[in-house]
């Protein structure tokens, strides 16, 4: 814990969310470099949008079931919605979801979003860092 006044160096639900939608958005950086894609702001934008929209849902409902941001269920969870809403997105606004790309996004998501947590998740909980009357996930 951090002895200068007006910081706080335990991590909240709020960095969790943060955290997360970073690491879309990054996952959507790395897929349009690859394919020497623009890496304008609108252009990783039009890559990211369906998985942020379908990760920002999963967090909802997280934030309303009242789960624990930084445990291995919470990525699973989180990952899961986060690919099956994207490519239903993805694919809905008239974008294609080759079976390739499923994979990928599958395990790049699931690398990203479980990975975090797995490396980072005792540490975090063990500094207090779950939501504030959270229920045991």
């Amino acid at each position: 814990m951090s002895t200068t006044p007006g910081t706080n160096s335990r991590l909240t639900t709020k960095h969790g969310v943060i955290i997360d939608l970073l690491l879309v958005a990054l996952f959507a950086l790395i897929g349009r470099a690859s394919h020497s894609e623009s890496l304008t702001p609108s252009g990783v934008f039009q890559t990211a949008w369906p998985f942020l929209f379908a990760l920002v849902v999963g967090w909802a409902v997280m934030l309303v079931r009242r789960r624990r941001a930084f445990t291995l269920g919470a990525g699973v969870f989180l990952w899961v919605v986060t690919v099956a809403g994207g490519m239903v997105l993805r694919v809905s606004s008239g974008d294609t979801a080759a079976t390739a790309f499923i994979i990928v996004a599958t395990l790049v998501l699931g690398a990203f979003l479980v990975g975090w947590r797995l490396l980072f998740g005792r540490r975090f909980r063990e500094t207090g860092a779950e939501p504030e009357g959270s229920a045991h996930a």
